[in-house]
């Protein structure tokens, strides 16, 4: 049919030109914070790009729902200003009657949405974490470039080593600041090297000297060795990271109905939801009004998905801390941004106004006495 095959080409194009735009934009941001993690220790260098593409992978949802609401909203406001909309209501097509091509249409991108809200999201925040615990959980001798003073993973110690063997186990003029407390620890030795005794690493030291200072007292002592075995790979430190509720996975948050993965499950549920309730807006906010310029619907439509995007984060954090239930908030805030979408569209479809209802109220039949 034409009607259905000219809407669903103008929106494919619209749709693909704002994901293009979109991607970008949040790549090139991404990519900033990610060399800024890096440059701070908290990525490997070499897992920039491995990050940001899984941190871009996890914000797909936001820009596939941004990207379609914009889609529904430019295109038909398209069609306003160069008066198609006009030629398809004077041969009998309704604002409602564009309903079914935009869900034909949508429909892929709506799926798409809720696996990557349901499914994806949850692992790439695990792939992007298994990466820095990977990165933190070096040893410390691996952790110093050479030449340079550099914090511990800990970050209880500082190090400086002159690494001089290809497989980084042994350096020399080797400095080591750690505080524990109130006491300071400073060592320094002509050579180290890394040893393993009973399943842990140790920095084996030769020929240095030690000096402790109290902070607290203000005493010093100063010990000179041979030989000092320096633990740098504690078991605690490899440890496993808390689990946060992102990362679970979504028949996980079902398993474990914490108000936390209940605020979760409400984020990842909403973010679906909200994306076919802003189909809905968009066709109803979509228009030209030449009094008010090009901009302005758009610029409606923008504020109604910055608005309704804060509500789900909103209600997220009221889910978690118990301020609300996830059935009633998804039924509030879903429910009642699907009603408004459907009335706001009937409005517009039925051409209803305040000032026709008023006008409608005062006529009165002949005859009447005024």
């Amino acid at each position: 049919m034409l009607f259905h095959s000219s809407i669903r080409k103008d929106l494919a194009r619209s749709f693909g030109a704002t994901v293009v735009v979109l991607a970008t934009i949040v790549m090139t941001i991404i990519l900033i914070r990610t060399l800024g993690q890096a440059t701070r220790g908290s990525v490997n260098p070499s897992e920039v790009m491995l990050v940001m593409g899984l941190t871009v992978i996890g914000h797909l949802t936001t820009i596939l729902t941004l990207s379609l609401f914009i889609a529904v909203v430019s295109t038909l406001s398209r069609m306003y200003a160069d008066s198609e909309m006009v030629i398809w209501f004077s041969s009998g097509k309704g604002l409602v009657a564009f309903l079914k091509p935009m869900i034909r249409f949508a429909w892929p991108i709506l799926l798409g949405i809720a696996l990557l809200a349901l499914f994806v999201w949850p692992w790439s925040n695990r792939q992007i974490q298994d990466l820095r615990d990977r990165y933190e959980q070096r040893n410390d001798i691996e952790r110093v470039a050479p030449g340079q003073f550099q914090e511990s993973s800990g970050g209880k110690r500082v190090f400086f080593i002159d690494k001089d063997s290809p497989n980084n186990q042994t350096g020399r003029h080797v400095f080591v600041s750690s505080l524990d407390g109130a006491i300071e620890t400073i060592t320094t030795a002509q050579q180290g090297q890394i040893e393993w005794h009973q399943g842990e690493r140790f920095l084996s030291l030769q020929h240095g000297q030690q000096m402790l200072r109290n902070h607290e007292t203000g005493d010093v002592r100063v010990t000179e060795f041979k030989d000092y075995q320096l633990l740098i790979d504690p078991s605690s430190k490899l440890a496993n990271t808390d689990v946060q509720s992102r990362m679970v996975s979504t028949m996980g948050l079902f398993k474990q109905p914490t108000s936390i993965n209940m605020g979760e499950l409400s984020w990842r549920l909403g973010l679906s939801l909200a994306a076919f309730n802003l189909m809905i807006m968009g066709l109803a906010v979509a228009s030209v009004n030449p009094r008010v310029g090009k901009s302005y619907h758009l610029a409606v439509a923008l504020f109604c998905f910055v608005g309704y995007y804060n509500m789900i984060n909103v209600g997220q954090n009221w889910i978690a801390s118990g301020r609300a239930s996830l059935p009633v908030f998804m039924l509030i805030l879903h429910g009642g941004a699907f009603v408004l979408g459907i009335f706001w569209l009937c409005v517009r479809h039925f051409n209803l106004s305040w000032r026709s209802l008023f006008a409608r109220k005062k006529v009165r039949p002949k005859g009447a006495v005024a």
